[in-house]
């Protein structure tokens, strides 16, 4: 396996980014941060625990189910 596709998701209430990903073997990865800049160490800590005993992937892409609004300060 060299990708794993996240699928991004924002929750309305908490304003949370939810990232998952369905493992085909079974299982899968969730996990989440309150802001775009956080969910890649995110993801990162949760692929890292999830293929502790296997190889894990290199490379992680995010799918968003709607496009992000970047608010600029």
């Amino acid at each position: 396996m060299k990708l794993l596709e996240f699928t991004i998701e924002r929750d309305d209430k908490s304003g949370a980014f939810t990232a998952s990903w369905d493992d085909p073997k079974g299982g899968g990865i969730t996990t989440q941060a309150y802001s775009l800049a956080e969910l890649p160490d995110a993801i990162n800590e949760a692929v890292r625990c999830h293929f502790l005993n296997r190889k894990s992937p290199r490379k992680v892409a995010l799918h968003f189910e709607c496009d992000p609004i970047l608010q600029l300060a």
